[in-house]
């Protein structure tokens, strides 16, 4: 909380917290005030810079009626709640980032009275992070992965034939090499018995034991 001193009668005194930061492009600055004059209507107003030359936006009302403006580059309204104004500001960049004072002025009826300059708010707006996307893929990822799947599978299939191939292959090589000759043999004392004369003899000592 914020304490006031007591003033003088006809006098106006404002305070306002040192430091604002803004993470999401919005701030809510409250400026606390007394009076103590016999001031109906009044105006206040959200300036900024050191030397408070921008005039960011500013609320008056009187025992009735408020009304609230908003002036330059910013997205600003005030409110007034009777010993505060809160000045509301959106879509804030860090390029706003500055000092913000508060004044507040008894318009009428006279005399006129504006508070003397208060040691301001800093209002820091953080950068907002830029948020990169990535890229999605011009195919859906499940006709991806089904074309995938295919490719799998026929890869698969085309392995399993080309190893039964090689197989088979190897078992007819394997048969060729055990060939046996097996042209007819005569025996010696029978040759003009039938036998075509390129039949070689038959040796039958060699199966004798």
């Amino acid at each position: 909380l914020t304490f006031l001193p007591s003033l003088p009668e006809n006098k106006i005194l404002v305070a306002q917290s040192p430091l604002l930061t803004v993470a999401n492009k919005t701030a809510t600055l409250v400026c606390n005030y007394t009076y103590n004059g016999t001031g109906k209507e009044f105006r206040a107003s959200l300036h900024k810079g050191t030397d408070s030359a921008v005039e960011v936006c500013f609320i008056s009302w009187n025992t009735t009626t408020i009304s609230s403006t908003s002036k330059n580059e910013f997205s600003c309204r005030g409110a007034h709640v009777k010993d505060k104004v809160i000045f509301n500001l959106w879509n804030m960049s860090a390029s706003q980032t500055d000092i913000y004072f508060c004044k507040i002025e008894a318009m009428y009826p006279p005399p006129y009275v504006c508070n003397e300059k208060s040691n301001g708010t800093v209002i820091h707006v953080q950068e907002t992070p830029i948020q990169t996307r990535e890229p999605q893929s011009a195919i859906p990822l499940w006709i991806m992965a089904t074309v995938i799947g295919v490719l799998a599978f026929y890869s698969m299939l085309i392995t399993a034939v080309f190893i039964n191939y090689w197989q088979r292959s190897k078992k007819n090589m394997y048969h060729q090499s055990d060939y046996m000759n097996m042209t007819p043999r005569h025996p010696p004392y029978q040759k003009n018995k039938g036998y075509p004369s390129y039949a070689p003899t038959r040796d039958y000592t060699a199966y004798r034991s």
